[in-house]
């Protein structure tokens, strides 16, 4: 009969008293936001819209807090770097957070601007940039998912070859769940910023953030030996 030892995993990924600490204090400052966010314009955050751009920060900065990538070799950790660079840029790309600019013939590139009037939360401060080459949208629930996942996917290389097919996965389910979002972000980059909250009401957010939060889970508690 094989004993199978579940104490041990569970006191591996149980969260520390300074996680739960930092945890509180991030939740509370998220909930002061809010607060200043309906002050400010009148608007109650009663739908779950409003939450989705909390859960991907929350679970992308304790990914991020909570891994520690094993003690490799330099030549090891180079690659592993290059593949969550390369991850990083196709999330990036497929998601909309940057992109080859399209400005009408004749136009001049409207430049960056900072977008935060009437978007709730984790959907703004967003940066907006239309340059004559390139165009980007860094809201800042992506920006710190994709980051999160690209740093996941950097421990995933450096383990052993039979867990990187983890990051592998994840690279795939993350990007399908973004392709349905992309029109309505590369939408807003030209525009004002109502074409941006325009994508707050959109039905595939709820979608992407379960993909989200799936894909860190499937590569934060990857196999170790």
């Amino acid at each position: 009969m094989i004993a199978i030892d579940v104490v041990r995993p569970l006191r591996r990924h149980s969260p520390s008293r300074t996680t739960l600490l930092y945890g509180a204090a991030l939740v509370n400052a998220e909930i002061l936001w809010l607060l200043a966010y309906t002050v400010t314009t009148g608007i109650v955050p009663n739908e779950p819209l409003y939450y989705y751009p909390f859960v991907w920060l929350n679970v992308g900065l304790w990914a991020i807090w909570r891994t520690r990538p094993a003690k490799t070799t330099p030549g090891r950790r180079r690659i592993a770097i290059v593949v969550a660079a390369g991850y990083f840029l196709v999330l990036s790309y497929v998601g909309g957070l940057f992109g080859a600019a399209a400005v009408p013939a004749g136009t001049s590139p409207a430049g960056a601007r900072l977008a935060t009037l009437s978007i709730p939360p984790g959907y703004s401060p967003a940066l907006l940039y239309q340059g004559e080459f390139l165009r980007a949208a860094v809201i800042p629930y992506k920006l710190v998912g994709y980051l999160a996942l690209a740093y996941l996917v950097y421990a995933t290389a450096i383990d052993a070859a039979g867990a990187a097919l983890s990051g592998v996965l994840g690279l795939l389910s993350c990007v399908s769940c973004t392709w349905p979002i992309l029109a309505t972000i590369v939408g807003g980059l030209a525009g004002s910023s109502t074409a941006l909250v325009g994508t707050v009401y959109s039905q595939s957010y709820g979608l992407s953030t379960i993909v989200f939060v799936v894909t860190v889970a499937l590569l934060y508690w990857r196999p170790t030996r």
